[in-house]
């Protein structure tokens, strides 16, 4: 059996990074294996970087199966001297309802105000996922 590694904080200009950016990547896999990656919109709260998602989405059948994932934060530029990015590998938790599912909802809506237009999150069928990270990996800080 794998060891559980120790969650590993997110500090200085990289968590500033991440929280600042509008968009991350999230690559789960169930028990096939099978890599499942797609954008998402994120905030970081306490450490963790946040998302929500519909409760019957792939994201989420995955992560009931393996709560192993990774999440990418960049940004592109032609100019391959500017590129920045900060990839967490991580563990997931998915809150279904409750105090915690209604914190993370408060903030995705506070950074991105559309959303609670367009893709509203509401127990009956969303859930929010709290990402903590236990590798960071980054490129382009130095």
């Amino acid at each position: 059996m794998a060891r559980r590694r120790k969650p590993q904080k997110l500090t200085g200009k990289i968590a500033e990074f991440v929280a600042l950016e509008r968009v991350c990547r999230v690559a789960t896999s169930g028990a096939s294996g099978t890599p499942h990656a797609v954008p998402v919109c994120h905030v970081l709260s306490g450490g963790k970087v946040i998302f929500g998602s519909g409760d019957k989405g792939r994201k989420v059948k995955n992560l009931a199966e393996n709560p192993q994932l990774t999440v990418v934060v960049d940004v592109y530029s032609d100019a391959w001297s500017t590129l920045r990015g900060v990839m967490i590998q991580g563990r997931a938790k998915v809150v279904e309802r409750g105090p915690r599912f209604r914190r993370g909802r408060d903030l995705l809506y506070r950074k991105y105000p559309h959303y609670s237009r367009d893709a509203a999150l509401s127990p009956s069928d969303s859930v929010i996922i709290e990402v903590t990270p236990v590798r960071v990996f980054t490129w382009g800080f130095d």
